[in-house]
Parts: structure tokens; C-alpha cells; sequence
């Protein structure tokens, strides 16, 4: 039976605003929404057969070190705790990579859940980027605390987020929040950005 379910991401309303900004702002500044994206928590043993096996898995080693960022292609892993860590993969691939990471943890314990539904992802890009976030983030942003390839579970604008700084040529940011609060973000972002428009 086919999926005839259509789904609308928490922001599809602002992609205009956003496309009016990044137009605005002359190249400083581009905010996007990146809806759908897959986000698996993966919990186990960071020390146990089950990492190395995950690892192999997924093409790429479960970063160890704290609020670090790890890819390969398009898939990221993201530190966010001791025995805790977030992938992030392309739309429409939770299924299969859940699978392949249940798989490889075989029989030891090992949790994996998939959290897609609950956030969205927003993309700030530009070289005024840094700028902008910094009005409402608590974290020393400069690129020698939060740089390529680190990632961050802070606020913005007193909204719970993990913040990754993008490792790619001037990627940016990601910004994954919950989709109850990506409405008031969003506005929030708007609003800030028009210090630059």
C-alpha cells in the first residue's frame, strides 16, 4: 500500500522570508530550512564491540571526543554525550540505516530511535552567520571554540538546540530544533537578520 500521506515541514510557510533575506542581505546571510532530514539517537556502550561494529556499519567511526561531528558523504554523527550520539542522514533513509545499526549492534545493548519527526533543521550560512547567531546564543562562537566539525546542544533565543558548525566550505550552520519551537526561531532568525538587510 502506498504512503498517500502528504507531509508539510514546520517552516514550509517561511521559505519566502527566508529567500527575501538571503536576497536582502547581498550574499551575507542565506537561512534555509532543510525539512525532513533522518535523525537516529544511537545509545551504547562507547567502549564496547557494539561502537567498532556501528562504526563499520555506517562507513565511518562514532566521534569519541566531545561535541564533535564526524561525516562521511552525507551522513553525520554527532557527540552528544558520553554513550550518546545523533546521525543525521538524507530524507527517507531512517528505516535502513536504523536497520543496518541495529544489526551491527547484534546482541549487545544498544538502543537506536528514531527522532526525525521531532525537529527540523535550519541552515544559516554567510559570512555574517556567526554574527547573527551570536545575538542569541550563550556560547563563544568564534571558529577556535565552535569550529568545523564541532557541534553544541545549547539555546538560541532561549530555544533548545544543538548547533553544528557545518565542515564543508562555507556551509554554516545547522540549527536542529524541536518542531514545536522552529515557528518562534524562525521569527526569531527574521527578526535578527534584518540588522543585516
Amino acid at each position: 500500500m502506498a504512503d498517500t500521506a502528504i507531509r508539510h515541514s514546520p517552516l514550509a510557510h517561511t521559505a519566502g522570508r527566508f529567500a527575501a533575506v538571503t536576497r536582502a542581505s547581498g550574499g551575507d546571510l542565506r537561512l534555509a530550512e532543510l525539512p525532513f532530514l533522518t535523525q537516529l539517537t544511537v545509545r551504547l556502550d562507547a567502549k564496547g564491540p557494539a561502537a567498532d561494529a556501528v562504526g563499520l556499519a555506517l562507513g565511518l567511526q562514532l566521534p569519541l571526543e566531545p561535541n564533535t561531528v564526524v561525516r562521511a558523504g552525507d551522513l553525520h554523527a554527532l557527540w552528544l554525550g558520553p554513550d550518546e550520539w545523533l546521525v543525521v542522514a538524507p530524507p527517507g533513509s531512517g528505516p535502513g540505516l536504523e536497520n543496518r545499526i541495529r544489526a551491527a549492534a547484534g546482541d549487545e545493548p544498544a538502543a537506536v530511535t528514531d527522532v526525525s519527526a521531532q525537529r527540523t533543521t535550519l541552515l544559516v550560512t554567510g559570512p555574517r552567520a556567526r554574527d547573527l547567531l551570536a545575538h542569541g546564543c550563550p556560547l563563544d562562537l568564534h571558529p577556535r571554540a565552535l569550529g568545523p566539525g564541532r557541534c553544541a546542544q545549547t539555546t538560541l533565543a532561549r530555544a533548545q538546540v544543538v548547533l553544528v558548525a557545518r565542515d564543508e566550505p562555507r556551509a554554516g550552520f545547522w540549527l536542529l530544533v524541536r518542531s514545536s519551537f522552529a515557528g518562534y526561531l524562525a521569527d526569531w532568525l527574521l527578526d535578527a537578520a534584518s540588522e543585516y538587510v
